[in-house]
């Protein structure tokens, strides 16, 4: 409710009354114009994924397993499995193709109870042409710690295919990695048990100082206690306060969803490989010079052939001629001014005609030159 002195004149209360309501919409947008929620920015201490690994057999396979002389490994695992069952194969030759040796991962998701089932991929380790119509036998997870969290087995479901004639072949996709949907089966649950933490951390997805002091600040001012501190640029510790009424997991319900003015440094991230470029807002650079030259090389064989003179006992020699040309463009000196925003850095540098290959060795050297106050992060 805004409330306006009634000694004041209509016309003038009105033109109050609409620089006021200005004022408060271009707060709101500068506030909150680069925000994000406290759950969006930061991980919490023990909500985590725990990653699963094993090693099985996929049997059914039409004749695209392992060639066993070429695995030893899956003829090994074979004998083992088939002697577990009472079937002895010793010193026998097997010359099957119809069984793989596969690698099996899995996430283990946070809080996961036992009995419930997750999602596994699978992926030969041999030979194997296709993985296509195989079925994966039970197969224990194992976890960072060496024990079993969970039990794999189903049929195996691929994005790909291979088929092959006598003069041609085709592959779509990667036909030797499958996954399996609810593969997986959860056999022991992790210990931690955050309902009765005292104290967590919030580890930030992007470390920075300034938006670490910002969680804390925001946390505090909506609880109206210090409960937050940040302990460095990627660490909030939050403490559960005395008077608080419920316990860890209801104090996280509160302050996710408060919302967060983030802040990040100046970076350049450069994908040499592709040529991506990727500049944050907050990228500056200093008045420089650049020159950018492109040479064009152009080599041409011409060979001839040199005939010996009549009655003589010579032989045809092939002489070789080369033609050489190099030609240089665009290697004037341009002037990039001091730029105010990511767009006039950009526009400075297309205004050069050049590639973005060679945009990435302009960024390097503006950076060594000191030019550039941003990192570059080089993929």
């Amino acid at each position: 409710m805004i409330y306006v002195n009634s000694y004041l004149k209509p016309i003038w209360r009105d033109f109050l009354v609409i620089l006021v309501f200005l004022a408060i919409i271009f707060t709101s947008q500068v506030a909150f114009g680069a925000s994000a929620r406290i759950k969006d920015i930061v991980d919490i201490e023990g909500i985590r994924e725990n990653q699963l690994i094993g090693y099985g057999l996929v049997v059914g396979l039409n004749g695209t397993g392992d060639s066993l002389n070429n695995s030893p490994f899956t003829r090994q695992s074979l004998q083992a499995m088939l002697e577990r069952l009472g079937v002895n194969t010793r010193g026998e030759t097997v010359r099957t193709k119809n069984i793989a040796a596969v690698m099996i991962t899995a996430n283990l998701p946070p809080f996961a109870t036992q009995g419930s089932r997750i999602d596994i991929s699978v992926a030969a380790l041999g030979d194997s042409d296709s993985l296509q119509g195989g079925t994966l036998l039970v197969t224990p997870l194992l976890g960072a710690d060496g024990e079993v969290y969970a039990i794999a087995q189903g049929p195996v479901l691929i994005n790909g295919f291979k088929a092959q004639g006598n003069g041609a072949t085709i592959i779509s996709g990667v036909p030797t990695t499958g996954r399996i949907s609810n593969g997986g089966l959860i056999e022991r649950e992790t210990s931690f048990k955050l309902g009765a933490q005292r104290s967590l951390r919030l580890a930030l997805r992007n470390p920075d100082l300034t938006t670490a002091r910002r969680i804390a600040l925001g946390i505090n001012d909506y609880l109206g206690t210090p409960t937050a501190t940040p302990e460095d640029p990627a660490t909030v510790r939050i403490t559960l306060p005395k008077n608080f009424n419920g316990n860890i997991v209801d104090l996280l319900t509160d302050i996710e969803q408060l919302v967060i003015q983030t802040d990040l440094s100046a970076k350049v991230v450069i994908d040499e490989n592709s040529g991506i470029i990727v500049m944050g807002k907050d990228v500056r650079v200093s008045t420089v010079a650049i020159a950018q030259s492109n040479l064009t090389v152009t080599i041409a064989e011409s060979p001839v052939a040199s005939q010996p003179n009549p009655l003589t006992l010579g032989e045809t020699v092939v002489l070789a001629r080369t033609e050489l040309n190099v030609e240089a463009a665009g290697s004037n000196l341009a002037m990039v001014p001091e730029s105010i925003t990511l767009q006039e850095l950009v526009d400075g540098l297309n205004s050069l005609g050049i590639s973005p290959r060679d945009l990435i060795a302009i960024l390097q050297a503006i950076k060594a030159a000191g030019a550039m106050q941003a990192e570059i992060e080089v993929l």
